[in-house]
């Protein structure tokens, strides 16, 4: 008995160890604004959060491409995007609530109404009247709900790798699997090991090599802003769709009702939302276009920039 008793005390300082050496502390948003606000970066009081976002190029452009990222992502997704659309384009990147520098919802809301009311908000206090929305994967779902939403606001949609159906058999990434899991999940309140946030940005490339040390410092730094991470939570534990097991991906009839004019854009090796999902969306959205990039994964406005700004110049051209 003793033995046991030591043994078990033993398994139980170690992993108290491990929880001590991997939980990490919040970290507020004025120790993280310094690292990754640019002189391009301006914050803007809307819905009590002070919006971080980027407006660079054309501004006498009166419908602006306002691009949108995905889940745990930042504006800085679209960097490269951004800097080869800004000389003909006005182009608008922003963190959505919840997430980057911008942080959680006052309103504790992440679901699809509560975006639609976010981005009327968000181009009524820039007075834009119409634009496109460009969207990858959550940012992509944020989108075509907001062409139901709003579809006289929106001139063109482009989804990138977007979220909205079931998913088939992808292998997804484990802190997506981590995060989707009962009980366990609550633990990402208090531990988000940079090993796990390497694992997750591995499998979003299609080439796990393009993962740096800066990019893990990044993810992690944002992940852990001030109300992040309750926010992440709150979404994988199913405020879109009310089911943790379906995430974003979901049977949406209503989808077959959007007439916006819509480019498809996909990575053939997406190891989060399978390419199946562009036949899904060609079929619904009536007039839609589509590209297929060869090699790329869930992030092709990261991994092949130049052709995404090219795919994206001929659309809206």
């Amino acid at each position: 008995m003793k033995l046991a008793s030591k043994i078990v005390g033993g398994i139980f300082a170690f992993l108290f160890f491990v929880l001590f050496i991997i939980c990490k502390r919040d970290r507020p948003v004025e120790e993280l604004i310094p690292l990754y606000a640019n002189q391009d970066s301006k914050f803007m009081p809307i819905l009590g959060m002070q919006v971080h976002y980027r407006d660079e190029g054309v501004q006498s452009d009166s419908v602006p491409l306002i691009l949108l990222h995905g889940m745990s992502s930042s504006l800085n997704t679209w960097d490269s995007v951004a800097m080869g659309l800004k000389a003909e384009r006005r182009i608008i990147s922003l963190d959505l609530p919840g997430f980057g520098l911008t942080g959680p919802s006052p309103e504790n809301a992440y679901n699809f109404t509560y975006y639609s009311k976010f981005i009327d908000s968000f181009t009524t206090r820039l007075n834009i009247k119409r634009f496109i929305l460009v969207g990858n994967s959550m940012g992509g779902a944020i989108s075509w709900n907001y062409a139901l939403h709003n579809p006289k606001g929106l001139a063109k949609m482009i989804l990138i790798d977007a979220a909205g159906y079931p998913k088939k058999g992808e292998s997804g990434s484990l802190g997506f699997k981590i995060a989707s899991t009962p009980v366990i999940n609550n633990l990402l309140l208090y531990a988000t090991p940079k090993f796990l946030v390497r694992k997750s940005l591995e499998t979003v490339y299609y080439d796990p090599a393009r993962v740096t040390d800066a990019q893990v410092e990044r993810f992690h730094d944002v992940a852990i802003r001030e109300g992040n991470r309750a926010a992440a939570l709150q979404i994988f534990k199913g405020s879109f769709t009310g089911s943790s097991k379906r995430f974003l991906n979901s049977p949406v009839p209503k989808i077959k009702d959007i007439k916006t004019p819509t480019l498809i854009l996909w990575g053939d090796k997406d190891n989060l939302i399978g390419v199946n999902n562009v036949d899904n969306f060609l079929k619904d959205i009536q007039g839609s276009k589509a590209e297929i990039y060869k090699n790329v994964g869930h992030v092709p406005m990261e991994e092949v920039p130049g052709k995404v700004v090219e795919s994206i110049l001929k659309f809206i051209r």
